[in-house]
């Protein structure tokens, strides 16, 4: 039974879907469904139930999960520790984050990788609202805790948790106590924007799919300041606190913002594989 095998495995366990563990292996689908086939018939009992409805687990599958997972985390550890005895900057990882650094996911995160891997130094580096990529692209950073969409041209992109999204409006206005709003409610409205030159589908996403015309912004608390002083709208994470007098009212035609982590493809560092792994463990919890 090879480490890759397994890989192959959990990939599926976790998507339930050969089609999309295939892309996050960047493989094709055939071949991954060989190697699942070739596992079951040298286990000796089937690992997922296919159907016209999807795929699942069974029993044997669920079992052999947990003992995949513990399996490659002891191997990814054994492979760290053995890539920072070796030195030759190894030890060090450069996190990129989209100045949104109080997610709880970010500080489990933090303090699980830590206590993995107490001995790797990680430096962070955080970007405003205009680059959503924090880095990648110009190659500052080796891994970016962020949101999509943006250009993955040349990336890896894993998707860890998908947040709602809601208009940030001042808490008077006429709007405020809707429970809910769409899109075109706010057609005719100013909007707080990014500067022209940031990411195209960044800009569409957060501006509802439209061209918006107001203020410019490149952080959170610009956002929150337009809306404040300016009376304008815009997008922000429903779940968040937008500060006394503003209100977050949800927006029932606007797709939720995916908390993404993303490196370049052929980034060889070997802290890459365990830092994705723990981010989807903090990320679900």
């Amino acid at each position: 039974m090879e480490l890759r095998t397994l890989r192959y495995f959990v990939a599926v366990a976790e998507e339930l879907h050969f089609g999309r563990a295939a892309a996050r292996l960047h493989m094709s689908q055939p071949p991954l469904s060989r190697a699942i086939k070739a596992l079951e018939t040298e286990i000796g009992a089937r690992l997922f139930e296919r159907s016209p409805a999807g795929v699942a687990l069974t029993p044997v599958g669920a079992v052999l999960l947990d003992e995949a997972r513990a399996l490659l985390d002891q191997a990814d550890r054994l492979r760290v520790r053995v890539a920072t005895a070796a030195g030759a900057g190894a030890g060090v990882l450069t996190v990129g984050l989209l100045g949104d650094s109080t997610d709880p996911g970010v500080r489990r995160l933090a303090h699980a990788y830590r206590e993995r891997h107490p001995g790797v130094e990680i430096r962070i580096r955080e970007t405003d609202l205009t680059d959503p990529t924090c880095g990648l692209h110009a190659g500052a950073v080796d891994i970016a805790l962020t949101r999509a969409p943006f250009d993955e041209t040349g990336l890896v992109v894993r998707e860890l948790r998908a947040d709602p999204v809601g208009a940030l409006l001042r808490a008077d206005d006429p709007l405020a106590d809707r429970e809910s709003l769409e899109l075109a409610d706010l057609a005719d409205r100013r909007w707080f924007r990014f500067p022209e030159d940031t990411d195209r589908l960044w800009q569409s996403y957060w501006n509802g799919g439209e061209v918006r015309e107001g203020p410019v912004v490149r952080a959170v608390q610009e956002c929150r300041q337009a809306v404040l002083w300016n009376g304008t709208v815009g997008m922000t994470l429903a779940g968040h606190d937008p500060g006394a007098g503003l209100t977050v009212v949800p927006v029932a035609d606007m797709p939720p913002s995916r908390v993404v982590v993303a490196w370049a493809e052929g980034n060889g560092n070997p802290l890459l594989r365990s830092f994705v792994q723990v981010a989807m463990g903090a990320y679900r919890t």
